[in-house]
Formats: C-alpha cells, structure tokens, sequence
C-alpha cells in the first residue's frame, strides 16, 4: 500500500513548492553545517556528512515510529522525483525560442548554457532527463524495496548532499569527497537497472557496447543511463560541454549515424524514459506483492 499511494502522490500532486519540500528543509540544515564548520578536508567532509545524515535520518526514524504508514507514505513520496523531472526537462522542450530554453535548462544543469544552439539544448535535457530518471526516481524504488521507506530517505538524503557538495571544484575537491562517493556507491546498481530497461524499452545494443562508451563518463554512473538513452532513441548524446569557463571534452554517445535531436526526436526520447518509469514501478510493485 505504501508504495502504490506514494506513486499516485506523486503523479496526481508532484512535489510540494520548494520552501514546503523536506528536502528543502534539509538542504538549508545541510548549508547552515557547512558555514559553521566547513574546512578544505576530507575530514572536514565527512564529519559534516555524518552530522547532517545522522541527525536527519534520526528525525526521519521518530517520525517513522510516531505515526507509521502515514509518515512512510509521505517519506516515499518525496523521496521521489518523477513528476517534477518531466516539468523540467520539458521546459527546455517546449520553449518557443533557444532564449527561453537556455533559462529553462540553467534551472536543471550545471554547465554554462550561454552560446548554446537548440540542438545543444534538447541533448542536455535528454541527459539531465536519463541520468534522473535513475537518481530521482528507480535509485528511491531500489532503497525502498531493500530497506523500506527509511531506506528511500536515506537515499534522497545522500543523493542531495551529493547534489550540494559533489562537485571537483577548489570549494568541493576535498569536503564534498564523502558525499560524491557514497552516492557514487548507492546509485551503482540502480544506474545499471536503470540502463538496462531503457534498452529493453527502446532500441538495443550489447551490454559490452553500451559500457564501452558508459565508462568514458566523468561519473562511474551516470553514463550508462545517459548511453542506453542514446542507443534506445537512436540519438546522439554526450559531447563536449562548457562548465566554469572551461571546455570538458567529452565523446559523444550512441550509433555513429545517429539522427540528430529534433523536436520528434525529443519526444520519442521522453516516451522511452516514460515507459522505462512505467515498468520500474510495475516492477517494484510486483516485488512489493510477492514478498
């Protein structure tokens, strides 16, 4: 019963706004840690780590012990991130000038959108779309089905301080160390789950095919969901992208001929991650019946 009222939460409602989402709430508590104790070290980090998680995942374990299902719904609802992933990406999809897809698409990804074409646009879209779709919604099934809604929680927690401090930057290098490789460690299974449905969803190639190009990818994640995207749509992602003034050479991913991201395209794309979505829930619901 939990998961399948949390799953229509979160279809019919989507997330609640920013100022009213828990993990909002978190990432302020995580912000007011870091100011107070912040140092250029992994030990530094990894204290911060534990203090925000800790102290977060008790909150999360009283509320869990004080009103039960109630309090587990609501921790498996927003722990997932379906219905606000497609807002976003189809933001950029549907703006009517490359302007107002570049704002629409600054809102979702890191690198620097300035100069970008449409084309350039749709392909960060569709990877922020593919590597979300395992981050945001299958990683948060992944942990419930293993730990039950405390175990999603606990996922959305890691996965936002990765969001926070994650980054190889002179700020993050050391302090956001902990974070990046935690989340490296929960989403290595889901990212693969992940890939492995989008290719029985849409067009396939062999798995060695696939981890080829996945392996060329800065994250040891993120690249198979945003490669089995590219072969399952026959499009062509990856490429070298802009970020803090610097250019960060990428290969491109997919066919060699695949066809460029037109706005059919675009929405065949969405339809595969669409369906993929679909079948990861049918699947967790299924699991869910059975044991």
């Amino acid at each position: 019963m939990t998961l399948f009222v949390a799953l229509l939460l979160e279809y019919f409602k989507g997330d609640p706004s920013n100022a009213w989402h828990p993990v909002a709430w978190f990432g302020r508590f995580a912000s007011r840690v870091e100011q107070l104790i912040y140092q250029s070290t992994r030990l530094t980090g990894i204290v911060a780590w534990l203090l925000v998680v800790g102290l977060s995942w008790f909150a999360v374990w009283w509320l869990h012990n004080m009103f039960g299902w109630i309090a587990d719904i609501l921790m498996l609802w927003l722990s997932i991130g379906w219905h606000s992933l497609f807002v976003h990406v189809q933001a950029v999809l549907d703006a009517k000038t490359v302007e107002k897809a570049k704002a629409a698409l600054a809102m979702i990804v890191s690198r620097d959108v300035k100069g970008m074409k449409r084309e350039d646009t749709r392909r960060a879209a569709l990877e922020s779309l593919a590597e979300n779709a395992s981050d945001a919604v299958i990683a948060p099934l992944f942990w419930f089905l293993l730990f039950g809604p405390l175990g999603a929680a606990f996922y959305r927690m890691v996965n936002t301080l990765d969001a926070m401090w994650g980054y190889r930057n002179a700020r993050y290098q050391y302090f956001g160390w902990c974070a990046a490789k935690v989340d490296d460690m929960m989403n290595y299974i889901p990212a693969r789950i992940t890939a492995w449905l989008m290719l029985r969803v849409g067009q396939s190639v062999s798995w060695t095919a696939l981890k080829t190009q996945a392996t060329t990818h800065a994250s040891p994640n993120a690249g198979y969901p945003e490669v089995a995207l590219a072969y399952a749509a026959n499009i062509k992602l990856g490429g070298a992208v802009k970020r803090d003034g610097k250019i960060d050479e990428r290969p491109f991913y997919g066919k060699e001929d695949a066809r460029a991201i037109d706005a059919v395209a675009a929405f065949e794309a969405q339809q595969i991650v669409r369906t993929t979505l679909l079948w990861a829930a049918a699947l967790a619901g299924g699991i869910t019946i059975v044991f």
